[in-house]
Formats: structure tokens, C-alpha cells, sequence
């Protein structure tokens, strides 16, 4: 199934531990994807999270 996914070129991505992403390029395969927050009042980028995050299967850590 994983060489079924095709690259978005509009979702870059370097989270090769998510199951949606591209591995051999920092793109996502999703359509779109879903940006949440962990905050109540965000100020920095590490206050989001990518809600769209899937672990890929067999990947440790």
C-alpha cells in the first residue's frame, strides 16, 4: 500500500515517522491535513501540532 501514495507538493514534511509521509521526499500524501494546537493561547510554532499524524507501522520511538 505505501507505493500507492502520491506526493503533495502543497504538504511538505519531514516527519518520516508519520505513516503519510513520503519517506524518500519531505512531502505528505495526504489531500490536506489537519493543524491543531496543544495551547490555550499559541504564540510560537511549537505550540501546534499536525493532527493528521499517523505512526507508521513498525516504526520505533
Amino acid at each position: 500500500m505505501e507505493n500507492m501514495k502520491k506526493k503533495n507538493d502543497h504538504i511538505k514534511c519531514t516527519v518520516s515517522q508519520c505513516q503519510h509521509n513520503m519517506v524518500t521526499e519531505n512531502y505528505c500524501s495526504l489531500g490536506c491535513i489537519t493543524v491543531g494546537t496543544h495551547e490555550a493561547n499559541p504564540t510560537v510554532p511549537e505550540c501546534t501540532d499536525c493532527n493528521s499524524f499517523v505512526k507508521r507501522t513498525g516504526c520505533s520511538g
